[in-house]
């Protein structure tokens, strides 16, 4: 197909579309990487490509919020067995250490080479002469090869979100030299951490015998940041500030207020976490008169069986607590299943004394960053796993290994004990780190490696963040 002159000359595609739909309306959704690359799509007039968010629907693409929106149609079939199914009972527990067992059925994958098609004909029939096109995650990974195919024209960069995993978990996966070609067909491809990098350069090597030193892809981290001026913003507002008092007020101003907010899944350390708090009670390290626990469980792909059993498990842990170290007027573990808002979210981080961060494989973490951002000029303590990519930057933090119950109590024992200006201090050494690595710099930075006249023989992408227009030749590296 040739190219078009009067396409779109900046996409960003991604699972979802960066909007919900609110009955005969849509509105943002909520999000790091919405907050990262909407105002980019905005200021370049460019275009998102998606799945809208509903099954056996058809919806044309139309313009919400500036950006004109590409919406992908799946019916349930194919979002259960390409969604649930391959990517996230497949590819997720693989690349997550294998957390849980993957389940290798070649109905998924067939599903899922059918969808990324879709996607990627979608972008070679929307992208202009020369277009800018930046994938993410770990749902497409198919569609650089399917779009640099039909349109060598374009520049395509894909985004890992999640971790990648050493060349042998990659080996399990049936069909790894076709997701590692996919990959391949992008001009730059982004990790989290180093060791992504270095795993994927070497599943590479060993599988489609490609020499990583010898192509001219661009493979390198780039880890993903914070909106830290919206996060600072609504931290310093008078709401939030009230809101925080009344978060503390109602769970009964415990003296030690600890603070867990994660997605309920089996990557986040729940469970570990939890029983370690179990333990510090016992050992009357921890009063249950005065510390609590909050957990804030967000819902997450409820219909998959492994995390139905995690919830089961991580209630049947909040029960057993709370039966014997609650009082009939008070829980000494506060279990909430549902989502927050990010004004109610930002009030829970200044409530809070301690952030549990117990992740047993994650690519970043952005809870993490956005609790630091949240209390710079406040103390407090993170506890943060070493096994999530925040622990490359906030090594500030108290580091802990989550499958190590006597050195998590450890560290939530340290954390608890952090007062005064030591918690100052590295919380506020901390939120520099952040502050000097936003979510706009990480944007800026990999599509500077993209649009890279040197490799690209293109112009510039010029992209406006705020009030400001930054060329992309002039922003420093993150993370280099």
């Amino acid at each position: 197909m040739p190219p078009r002159h009067d396409g779109q000359s900046f996409i960003v595609m991604a699972n979802r579309l960066p909007v919900d739909r609110c009955r005969d309306s849509w509105h943002t959704a909520p999000g790091g990487l919405v907050s990262a690359l909407a105002p980019i799509v905005k200021a370049e007039s460019g275009a998102w490509i998606g799945w809208p968010g509903t099954c056996d629907e058809t919806i044309e693409p139309f313009s919400a919020d500036g950006m004109h929106l590409f919406p992908i149609p799946l019916s349930c079939a194919e979002h259960r067995q390409y969604y649930e199914g391959f990517s996230n009972s497949v590819l997720w527990p693989l690349y997550h250490d294998l957390i849980v067992a993957p389940q290798y059925r070649r109905d998924w994958w067939r599903t899922y080479e059918a969808v990324n098609a879709r996607f990627a004909q979608a972008a070679i029939e929307t992208a202009a002469y020369g277009a800018t096109i930046w994938i993410h995650d770990y749902q497409l990974q198919l569609v650089p090869r399917m779009i640099r195919s039909q349109r060598r024209d374009v520049r395509i960069g894909f985004f890992n979100h999640i971790p990648f995993p050493p060349v042998g978990l990659v080996g399990q996966l049936p069909w790894r030299e076709a997701v590692l070609d996919g990959l391949l067909g992008a001009d730059v491809i982004g990790f989290q951490r180093e060791s992504d990098v270095r795993n994927f350069r070497d599943a590479s090597q060993r599988f489609l015998g490609i020499d990583p030193d010898r192509v001219s892809n661009v493979i390198d981290a780039y880890p993903i940041s914070v909106d830290v001026d919206a996060i600072r913003e609504a931290a310093e507002s008078d709401s939030v500030a009230r809101l925080s008092r009344q978060i503390r007020h109602d769970l009964g101003s415990p003296e030690v207020l600890m603070l867990g907010i994660d997605r309920l899944d089996y990557t986040k350390g729940i469970p570990q976490r939890l029983r370690a708090f179990e333990e510090l009670l016992e050992d009357g390290v921890l009063a249950p008169e005065t510390t609590m626990l909050t957990q804030v469980a967000v819902p997450s792909r409820e219909g998959i069986g492994a995390y139905q059993d995690l919830r089961d498990e991580v209630e049947r842990l909040v029960g057993r607590i709370n039966g014997r170290f609650g009082t009939l007027e008070r829980g000494v573990v506060q279990y909430f299943h549902q989502s927050y808002s990010f004004e109610a979210t930002i009030a829970s981080y200044l409530a809070a004394d301690v952030l549990l961060v117990t992740s047993l494989r994650d690519g970043m973490n952005l809870v993490a960053k956005e609790f630091v951002t949240a209390r710079q000029e406040r103390g407090g303590a993170l506890v943060l796993s070493e096994f999530a990519g925040a622990a490359d930057e906030l090594d500030r933090a108290v580091i802990v290994n989550p499958h190590d119950i006597s050195g998590l109590k450890n560290g939530i024992r340290e954390a608890a004990k952090l007062t005064g200006d030591d918690a100052h201090d590295q919380m506020a050494a901390m939120a520099g780190t952040v502050e000097d690595h936003d979510v706009h710099q990480w944007a800026q930075s990999f599509l500077n490696d993209l649009q890279n006249p040197v490799n690209a023989g293109l112009p510039f992408l010029k992209i406006s963040t705020g009030n400001t227009t930054t060329n992309l030749q002039e922003v420093k590296h993150v993370g280099r």
